[in-house]
């Protein structure tokens, strides 16, 4: 890398490159160490730190009066936060309303926003806050020279590194951040949960997660709900530190209507109502009657979606709810915490309360150091106080005579300065209250003190069980039941759209500009519908509403849409290309419906042909899929119904200029049969005039013994039975016959009847 120079002016110069790789990497460790990852001490983002500790020196404990928030807010930025001041107050509404954390750090009194929408608390001018009871875990020993200091932004004062928080609030709360390259995602837990696996871990430190699962059956969510995914999933993430877990609301029957009575955590309750009206809407849902939302403040979340009928299966129409909406979500688990080395790193269920575990254990030493400090001061400053006491007349005498009674007093009484300055700093109506037996009182307590504070000190076992009843105290007096149930239950299935609807007769119409749309029932003429200026009818086909209907394009490539899903004849309908993705440049030729095992004949206006299922025609792609592979220079045909094994194929072939029209018949059995391709060769068009296109195939069509075939010259009809047709029978391949005069402009055939 290229070293920064100085010019002769002193300013220094340094490649683009490596200012900005340097600026960059800053950038990334600020946001990872100091913004977006929680610490495992606390389990807080530098910026919660900040407003839990301002709050305290505000003294807005939980036995105190509120503050406006808007105090607490400019003495976390004015001190220590130097942000804006309106995403330090969305953190500090966070940490206040119980639907977010499992167990609230601020008291907030006002609007703090609501399940339904979080963002909609009220300015912080408008509320107050204090700190909870549970407040107290984090800040109770913080005098206690339990953490280390740092200066705050400008230096003015100190803040501390790290709250000494007596429980595991990293996994009690949870967070979610995103940072640099990396993100962390931790859910809320069960604090009586939590602590029993401390419990644990504290006698057996070798416990494996999955041992200490014994005790932390899963995440515990603040609204409750159920978790319903499979203990392996939850096995995983609690090992590897990754992985996710499914949350689903819980309802009830009421009086014949499903009630919901929780809803996931960070799921909002008008928003699952939007998404079931919705259905409602789009008819997906004919089962559902009507929906109400009666949630107050005795039941923040009732929901209420009334069945049609007793008849509705309400475990089957819960279960398509919970497939199709957000009653049940999905949420990701990324265990990504600064560890005690100050680094970054995903850490399963053990490694967290392990490492937990040893800062609570490290904090609890330089308390008990910090107190067994002030005893052993207290009793060395007694030992003075006591000797001054023995020697009362001495000491007054040697104040009141000596210019400097400290050095005096030092080498008369064997005195540290310590205790030279605390005889000096005591009045005289204390000293002449001193009594031997209250200092030689004090000084057995303190020693005691003293004595158990170096045995506790001394022994890791006894200190480890000293933090184990501490934990265990904790537990008793903040932990609650478990809110959210453990349920391992099957997957919700969406109700196949099909299922809720009747299957209907239904003629799908189709026009020559690609419009469509469906009649209900097979009696409807299509040509005596209304068509768009400059559109005509084109084709149609007969199915039923739960069939597909297919549509062949003149590339070749087929495309599906459910037949009940088309709009109502009633009105023009609407254009295939504003639900499906053809070709550019390419019309459709035709349409197909009915039985998935019929058979259809496809072929192109070169000639060639083939006879396929319509099953291989059926396709869920909008772009289609490839059916009929078409020469250069040639369109697909309309497809035609093959009636049976017995029919017959009718070729019609025209010149460039319409004149001279032919027509082939010959068995359908010469046809190939298969999925898709070319085909063969169904009739000899000469390669000269295929490629210039001076003689094409205006139509194919399959006629049964009971039917005939329909030859239009424009608006005139020419039926030819049976018996008709054989005059123009020949072999595949071949060239047919010329049609009588009067009918060689020929512009499309089909078969009728039969």
């Amino acid at each position: 890398m290229a070293k920064a120079v100085q010019n002769f002016e002193g300013v220094e110069r340094q490649p683009l490159r490596a200012f900005t790789e340097k600026a960059y990497l800053e950038y990334s460790m600020y946001v990872i160490l100091d913004r977006a990852l929680p610490a495992i001490g606390d389990g807080l983002k530098p910026v919660q730190r900040r407003i839990i500790y301002a709050m305290s020196e505000l003294g807005l404990s939980a036995v105190s009066k509120h503050k406006k928030s808007a105090r607490t807010v400019g003495d976390v930025i004015g001190k220590f936060h130097p942000h804006g001041d309106s995403a330090c107050y969305e953190a500090m509404v966070l940490m206040a309303q119980p639907f977010a954390y499992r167990y609230p750090v601020v008291d907030g009194q006002g609007n703090w926003g609501s399940q339904d929408d979080p963002k909609s608390f009220a300015a912080m001018r408008y509320t107050e806050a204090k700190l909870t009871r549970y407040a107290d875990v984090l800040l109770r020993e913080l005098g206690e020279g339990t953490v280390d200091w740092q200066p705050n932004f400008d230096g003015t004062m100190d803040e501390p590194v790290v709250l000494p928080a007596r429980l595991p609030n990293l996994l009690l709360n949870g967070t979610t951040g995103i940072a640099v390259g990396m993100a962390t995602d931790i859910p809320p837990h069960n604090l009586r949960e939590i602590a029993a696996a401390c419990l644990h871990l504290l006698d057996e430190p070798e416990a494996t997660s999955r041992q200490l699962m014994k005790f932390v059956k899963g995440p515990d969510l603040p609204t409750g709900a159920e978790i319903v995914s499979p203990r392996a999933d939850l096995a995983e993430f609690y090992d590897k530190g990754v992985g996710s877990f499914k949350a689903r609301a819980t309802y009830e029957v009421e009086d014949d209507c499903i009630v919901v009575t929780a809803l996931p955590w960070q799921t909002s309750g008008s928003k699952v109502l939007e998404q079931i009206a919705e259905q409602m809407r789009a008819k997906k849902l004919p089962m559902v009657d009507d929906l109400r939302d009666e949630s107050d403040h005795e039941n923040p979340t009732r929901l209420v979606i009334v069945p049609k009928g007793r008849k509705v299966d309400a475990e089957q129409l819960m279960a398509h709810l919970f497939a199709t909406t957000d009653l049940e979500r999905n949420y990701r688990v990324n265990l990504n915490v600064i560890g005690l080395d100050g680094r970054p790193k995903v850490m399963g269920l053990r490694e967290i309360l392990s490492q937990w575990l040893e800062f609570r254990i490290g904090t609890v030493r330089r308390r008990l150091q910090w107190r067994l400090d002030k005893v052993t001061q207290r009793l060395h400053i007694l030992d003075g106080l006591l000797a001054a006491f023995l020697n009362l007349d001495e000491v007054i005498r040697i104040i009141r005579r000596e210019d400097e009674p400290k050095p005096v007093l030092m080498k008369r009484f064997s005195l540290s300065e310590i205790q030279a300055e605390a005889i000096l700093d005591t009045k005289l109506r204390h000293l002449a209250k001193l009594e031997e037996m209250k200092i030689r009182g004090e000084q057995a307590e303190l020693a005691a003190e003293r004595d158990a504070l170096q045995t506790l000190l001394g022994s890791d076992k006894k200190l480890r069980k000293k933090v184990g009843e501490e934990l265990a105290a904790d537990a008793e007096k903040f932990g609650d039941p478990r809110r959210s149930r453990i349920v391992e239950r099957d997957a919700a299935q969406a109700i196949d759209e099909t299922s809720l609807l009747a299957n209907e007769p239904v003629t799908v119409v189709m026009s020559a500009g690609g419009w469509v749309r469906a009649a209900k029932g097979h009696e409807i003429d299509p040509r005596s519908l209304q068509y768009k200026a400059g559109d005509a009818f084109q084709a149609s086909v007969r199915g039923m509403s739960l069939q597909p209907a297919v549509f062949l394009d003149t590339t070749g490539r087929t495309y599906c849409l459910p037949a009940h899903s088309l709009p109502s004849a009633r009105g023009l309908g609407e254009p295939l290309s504003g639900r499906l993705n053809p070709p550019d440049g390419a019309k459709f030729a035709g349409a197909m419906m009915g039985d998935p095992e019929g058979k259809w004949l496809f072929a192109s206006d070169a000639g060639y042909g083939f006879v396929a299922r319509l099953a291989d025609a059926i396709t869920d792609r909008k772009a289609g899929k490839t059916m009929l592979n078409v020469p250069e220079n040639s369109l697909a045909l309309a497809p035609a119904a093959v009636p049976g094994a017995d029919a017959l194929v009718a070729i019609a072939c025209v010149d460039g200029e319409g004149e001279n029209g032919r027509l082939l018949v010959f068995p359908i059995g010469e046809v190939p049969e298969m999925p898709r391709g070319k085909g063969n060769k169904l009739f000899n068009i000469p390669t000269a005039l295929a490629t210039a296109r001076d003689e094409v195939i205006v139509g194919v069509a399959a006629v049964s013994p009971k039917g005939g075939l329909l030859i239009h010259n424009g608006e005139r009809v020419m039926t030819l039975n049976w018996a008709d047709l054989a005059a123009y029978k020949g072999a595949r391949a071949q060239r047919g016959a010329v049609l009588p005069r009067g009918w060689r402009r020929v512009t499309r055939i089909e078969a009728a009847g039969g």
